[in-house]
């Protein structure tokens, strides 16, 4: 299957917001080693994904809180078939349907986003000066030569961390600069990406269902330690998208988290539901640290002893009190 499409409607983006920022007077030369007209196209194709994507947006909202109401049952199920893995599966994925909660609702925002990356990360790897074909999806000469020597504090939008001294050569860039801005920006988004993540889970706790929480656990460290070792092969222009990107999901999970915060449940960790009642501290008495004297325990008093009859007497018989009666 072709991605062309995907291709010329990430190029036509770029493009329109380009044209737009270069119409209001956004210097299209270099200020602060920056080509700021490039750099707000790149941040502005952010902004129009995620605004087309609000709804989507709203619909992971209402599923991670249907996926919230319904931790009670799952944990029923987990204690009801503990050790049955099998059968402890079928039951919550029986529970999803009829509650109709889908538990990869969480990751589709990010996961509808994956063509726009990979269109992001093909039209700015063709920015090579030495391409000859330089019109391809919709650009025109003059916009292609533009945007391939377009920098951020010097450093090329096309250039990556990994870039070898003959592509360096080719878009004019120093290789110490280049590995020094993409090196940080890789860390910043490394950074952001795990602060989206944490900041979900801070509000609506560490989920029961151990996929969820495997999804949960994947999303919080795995991702951002795998941009590590990736973040290398992106181009500048992308991991500018990418931060962008991190920052407009920080800022739209706290708006909707403050608009409609989560509701509490029971027994989930970090609640104050979850915790005991808070006993107050025992005093330790006597200076020094010395143990305070045990307060004193009153016993009931106890039954007066009866004394037994002596050995070789004969047993009394309670019941005749009165003197005996004399025979006439």
């Amino acid at each position: 299957m072709s991605l062309d499409w995907i291709y010329y409607a990430i190029s036509w983006i770029l493009l329109t917001w380009h044209s737009a920022w270069d119409a209001i007077g956004v210097p299209v030369g270099a200020v602060i080693g920056t080509n700021w007209a490039w750099i707000l196209a790149i941040v502005f194709l952010v902004v129009t994904v995620r605004v087309i994507l609000f709804p989507v947006f709203v619909k992971q909202i209402k599923s991670q809180r249907a996926m919230q109401a319904l931790q009670p049952k799952v944990k029923e199920l987990q204690e009801k078939h503990k050790g049955d893995r099998e059968t402890l599966q079928k039951e919550m994925m029986e529970l999803y349907r009829k509650e109709k909660a889908n538990p990869l609702m969480g990751c589709l925002p990010m996961f509808l986003q994956i063509p726009v990356f990979l269109g992001l990360f093909h039209v700015l790897r063709r920015l090579d000066p030495a391409k000859d074909n330089k019109t391809l999806y919709g650009w025109t000469v003059d916009q292609f030569n533009s945007a391939s020597s377009a920098k951020i504090f010097t450093a090329p939008i096309a250039g990556k961390f990994g870039s070898t001294a003959e592509e360096l050569a080719r878009l004019g860039a120093n290789g110490t600069t280049v590995k020094v801005i993409a090196g940080i920006l890789v860390l910043i988004m490394m950074g952001t990406t795990y602060l989206t993540s944490r900041q979900m889970i801070l509000k609506t706790g560490w989920a029961e269902d151990p996929q969820q929480k495997m999804i949960q656990r994947l999303m919080l460290y795995g991702i951002p330690l795998s941009l590590l070792v990736s973040g290398a092969i992106f181009p500048i222009g992308v991991i500018i998208y990418w931060v962008t990107n991190n920052m407009f999901t920080l800022g739209q999970q706290q708006w909707v988290l403050r608009k409609y915060p989560p509701p509490p449940t029971p027994g989930r960790t970090g609640t104050p539901a979850s915790r005991g009642p808070v006993q107050p501290a025992k005093k330790i008495g006597g200076l020094l640290g010395r143990k305070a004297a045990p307060t004193p325990v009153k016993q009931a008093p106890s039954a007066p002893k009866v004394a037994g009859p002596k050995p070789g007497a004969k047993p009394v018989n309670p019941k005749k009190g009165g003197p005996a009666k004399r025979q006439g």
